[in-house]
């Protein structure tokens, strides 16, 4: 019976996807760890260590091996790891005179870190497909609506206009970021672990046979071999954690700007239709924005993941007395989540329903008052920054006071008429006007994220 909504029967396609899920089960957490044990039979063959033979025949004994999940799981009850009562069960599985090379010179860290390596890697090349097709849906967007013009808030009140594509090429170089970082921890953080009791190897001797043993392992299993054992250095770990987070927090605000603006009140945008998604068993007429509520949760999760994989980091000497259990809850859950958010991010942002015209309609709300720094800057050369400012800011009370125009309100100031034009003035007072640089930058930003994602 799942305990957890992320793999949960009824909520689980929410919070993550099965193809992520299939990569953290228990069967396949195990599997991973058989195939260490084998990886490490035939690194140590091929080094000298075990018989030239014990390596294949190993790996063919253990890749028809059967295994009692029911005793596994009550064994490492007793036992505190999996390991010892995996070995217990495979051993009289392998024949006999090569059964004895199974684990040679290893500890039970190595195998499950080992393990882990190998799902994260398998976890990360999902996570860069999802981000990958999320940066094709923004430049899309970015695209499409360059010139769409809109209202730029800050603190939720109208600041200044800005275009719908612009704000999408704002999201869009947070994840192309993310694709820089999750090539970067592709190529530095996948490493392989092979230490032995104490990370000195000393179980192989005193000459450099456990770094040729380390080497060949990570041949065997297509991960990094690294200068020194790392199994109380987690920062590789933490990164990979904080990594998630970013992403979910990345996603978070998007889908969090996609629950204000598709209020009734903006009805700028809304999520793809589906039919009875979103909807209320009370109010018929509701149409929740499900996916961005879910990212929304999904963010904070991450973000409390991140921090166990900080916490994990802290550990006693050369072997931890607990932190590295964190990680064993962290991991499998943040991949969950991470591939989760990021499907539903491709979902609500590859079918969002773009309302133009309530954009236009709330840019235009205010009654120019978004286009004040406009009128500000445009008398400043005339009466100098400061006086402009006062007089800008005493006509936006008037036009808020008596609701008319700040177009009609300026107009009726001779102080201003004197020194500009009512053509000029009409031309300071319309929002498509002042997008400043925004729609240059959409251009720089989607050359730059095709250089990037494509190199």
């Amino acid at each position: 019976m799942a305990t957890s909504a992320l793999d949960s029967r009824v909520f689980r396609n929410l919070f993550g996807t099965q193809e992520i899920r299939d990569i953290f089960t228990d069967a396949a957490y195990v599997k991973q760890m058989v195939r260490v044990e084998a990886a490490l039979a035939r690194a140590q063959a091929k080094t000298g260590v075990i018989p030239a033979d014990a390596g294949d025949a190993i790996t063919t004994a253990l890749e028809a091996a059967v295994l009692d999940f029911e005793k596994l799981a009550h064994d490492t009850d007793i036992v505190g790891y999996p390991v010892l009562p995996l070995i217990e069960q495979l051993l009289p599985q392998c024949p006999a005179e090569k059964a004895k090379y199974i684990h040679w010179g290893a500890t039970t860290q190595d195998i499950m870190d080992d393990a882990s390596m190998l799902q994260i890697r398998s976890g990360l090349q999902i996570v860069e497909r999802q981000i990958r097709e999320l940066i094709s849906i923004l430049e899309k967007l970015s695209a499409v609506y360059r010139d769409t013009p809109m209202a730029g808030r800050t603190h939720l009140q109208h600041a200044l206009p800005c275009t719908f594509g612009y704000k999408c090429a704002v999201y869009l170089s947070s994840i192309v970021r993310h694709h820089a970082r999750v090539k970067d921890i592709q190529e530095r953080c996948l490493q392989v672990q092979f230490g032995g009791a104490a990370g000195t190897l000393a179980s192989l001797g005193s000459d450099d046979t456990g770094l040729r043993v380390r080497a060949a392992l990570a041949e065997e299993l297509g991960l990094q071999n690294p200068p020194i054992t790392w199994h109380v250095a987690r920062d590789n770990i933490a990164e990979i954690l904080n990594f998630l987070a970013l992403v979910g927090g990345s996603l978070g605000k998007i889908a969090y700007d996609i629950i204000i603006m598709s209020s009734n009140e903006m009805g700028e945008v809304s999520e793809p239709f589906v039919p009875h998604r979103g909807a209320s068993s009370t109010m018929p007429q509701k149409r929740n924005p499900i996916s961005s509520e879910v990212i929304l949760a999904a963010s904070k999760l991450l973000r409390a993941n991140a921090s166990l994989g900080l916490d994990g980091m802290v550990v006693d000497f050369e072997r931890a007395s607990g932190p590295w259990h964190l990680e064993w809850v962290a991991i499998p859950s943040s991949f969950v989540l991470a591939v989760g958010s990021l499907h539903q991010t491709n979902f609500a942002l590859g079918g969002l329903v773009v309302n133009t015209e309530s954009m236009m309609n709330n840019l235009c709300s205010t009654k120019g008052l978004i286009v004040g720094e406009a009128v500000m800057m445009g008398l400043a050369p005339f009466i100098g920054r400061q006086p402009a400012h006062d007089v800008v800011y005493e006509a936006c009370k008037k036009s808020i006071e008596e609701r008319i125009s700040l177009l009609d309100v300026l107009k009726g100031q001779p102080e201003v008429m004197a020194k500009i034009s009512e053509e000029t003035l009409a031309d300071l007072c319309n929002p498509i006007n002042y997008f400043g640089a925004s729609q240059l930058m959409v251009d720089e930003m989607l050359q730059y994220s095709k250089a990037k994602v494509n190199s």
